[in-house]
């Protein structure tokens, strides 16, 4: 087998591990419907896309077609860019707004008219021939790139404040939605990165290389898509998002200065309220319930949960899952230096402290004593 049919057989099977997935997605059982159809959208673009390295066997007269199907690519990135909105916000939802994300796309077809779509089947046969050389695909590429950069840039925006808000209002100690969307926007800029470069090597004349980094980029494409497939089979409750009407602490920090009086005054309240909450912690407990959220101990204190927040986020200058975090380390401190507890495994202790996962227990309780949980009971 040579490498230019090793190469379709690698794209055929990419396309239909894609296609797969996306109908995986279309039909599984979640509660966030709107980020599975995102994602499973993205991915019939991403199928299509793939389909470039056997889709020119078919397209005998059909050129506007793949033409057509070159431009579907500035329609990716924002549906992944959608796509991790509706993960990270549970209340997120496809407005009229959102059409603007399609310009791109527009502008680039509307630019193809003259010269290849209202143009007759000699000039587009021609245009194809030294496509690379052509000012109208110049201009596309550098729109796909900046478009690229332009969204990964506010992915990765998106999640550091999507991390900011849930250390700020939520306990879950799994946070496996922010590694996962973190992981797979990585993923998509390395596999870009390489794509860029492969694409470079058309203005050389490498062609053997290209073709062979063709067959690179296609293998990585299949393994990208099957990773996704063993997340979505394993990992069922990645798609947890958080409202996105919540605030972080520094934003709500000037509002509750314009009401402050006097400096005494307000230092004697914090102190009193910072004492009043620790009193609880210790008493009620509540850091047991491995899903407290700001907002549920707000309600448990009877503290409006903006105050609340200030108060542990800026005047105890603890983020709310690492407060909550501390009391939870403190009991499993006590309970493995408990003789008559000793029989508990690490594994029975985490889950009792409120832990709901053993990396995340570790990585807690050697942040507060630097020793893992075994070595601390041996100590």
């Amino acid at each position: 087998m040579d490498k230019l049919n090793f190469l379709n057989v690698i794209a055929w099977i990419a396309v239909f591990v894609s296609l797969l997935l996306a109908f995986f997605l279309f039909t599984v059982k979640t509660q966030n419907k709107l980020a599975n159809r995102l994602f499973a959208f993205f991915f019939i673009l991403s199928a299509l896309d793939l389909s470039g390295f056997f889709f020119y066997k078919f397209i005998e007269g059909q050129l506007n077609l793949e033409a057509f199907r070159w431009t579907t690519c500035l329609l990716g990135m924002p549906l992944f860019y959608l796509f991790v909105l509706a993960v990270c916000y549970s209340d997120f939802q496809l407005k009229w707004k959102h059409l603007w994300h399609v310009i791109p796309f527009l502008v680039v077809n509307l630019i193809f008219i003259p010269r290849f779509y209202a143009a007759d089947e000699l000039q587009k046969i021609q245009f194809f021939e030294v496509h690379n050389q052509m000012p109208e695909m110049l201009f596309f590429r550098v729109v796909v790139e900046v478009q690229y950069l332009f969204y990964i840039v506010s992915v990765y925006l998106i999640l550091k404040k999507y991390k900011e808000l849930y250390l700020e209002n939520y306990a879950r100690t799994g946070f496996s939605t922010y590694r996962w969307l973190f992981q797979m926007t990585t993923v998509f800029l390395i596999a870009h990165s390489i794509v860029v470069l492969k694409n470079l090597l058309r203005y050389t004349n490498f062609k053997e290389t290209f073709i062979w980094a063709n067959v690179l980029v296609g293998s990585i494409a299949l393994l990208v898509t099957c990773w996704f497939i063993m997340k979505a089979l394993n990992h069922p409750e990645l798609f947890r998002g958080i409202n996105s009407k919540l605030k972080l602490a520094k934003d709500i920090l000037p509002e509750t200065e314009e009401k402050q009086t006097s400096d005494t005054f307000e230092n004697d309240v914090i102190k009193n309220q910072i004492l009043s909450l620790r009193e609880y912690m210790d008493q009620k407990e509540p850091f047991l319930d491995p899903s407290l959220t700001i907002q549920e101990l707000s309600n448990q204190i009877n503290m409006p949960v903006r105050e609340l927040s200030v108060l542990i986020n800026h005047h105890i200058d603890q983020h709310f899952f690492d407060f909550v975090n501390e009391y939870r380390i403190q009991k499993a401190m006590k309970i493995l230096k408990d003789s008559s507890k000793s029989n508990l495994t690490v594994l029975e202790i985490l889950y009792e402290v409120g832990f709901n996962s053993k990396s995340s227990f570790n990585t807690a309780f050697k942040k507060y004593t630097n020793l893992t949980p075994t070595a601390y009971r041996n100590s």
